[in-house]
Formats: C-alpha cells, structure tokens, sequence
C-alpha cells in the first residue's frame, strides 16, 4: 500500500489535491494573439495540483485545444463564460475564482 508524504494517509484516501484546490486564487483572463486570435489565460495554480491533469480535464470539458506554459494554462478561443462552471465542476471554491 503506498502512502502519501504529505499528508501520512494512504494514496487512496489522501485529500492533499482537494485541500491545495480550495486554497487557490485562480485567475481568469484573455489574451490576444498573431492574427487577432483570442486565447483564455488561467493562472494562479499552486505547485502542489496536478496541473497537466486539469489542463486535459479543461481541454476536454471545453472541446478546445491548449497548452501549459510557466504554470499557466493557456486555452484556444474565448472561453470565460464557460471557465468559472468548468472549474467549479473540477473541486475548484466558486469564491476562489477571479475573472478579469
């Protein structure tokens, strides 16, 4: 059975990605980019997430295409009206979320 270093508890049971979820301060923007295209730019993911795993998961939800570069997550077209559901589905805290 493996266990968790950070919180003791086995693999199965461990909290540490929900704790490190509902402490975040996720920032929510747009960008425009070569050719007048627009990109939705999430920011503000602490070290302790997964943040290959909720790139894919937003990816996914959103049916859009993106990428991940200096801990930020960089997402094709204008998706901020959809971002702050899509996030909160993810364990994300609704307050926890800025949209600028």
């Amino acid at each position: 059975m493996d266990i968790c270093p950070k919180c003791g508890l086995p693999m199965q049971a461990c909290v540490c990605e929900d704790i490190a979820k509902s402490e975040q301060r996720i920032r929510v923007g747009t960008a425009k980019r070569k050719f007048g295209k627009i990109t939705t730019l999430i920011s503000g993911f602490d070290k302790n997430l997964d943040i290959k795993k909720i790139a894919k998961d937003l990816k996914a939800e959103l049916g859009c295409g993106g990428t991940i570069k200096n801990r930020e997550i960089e997402l094709q077209g204008d998706h901020r009206k959809k971002i702050k559901a899509t996030l909160i589905s993810l364990g994300f805290e609704e307050n926890s979320i800025i949209s600028d």
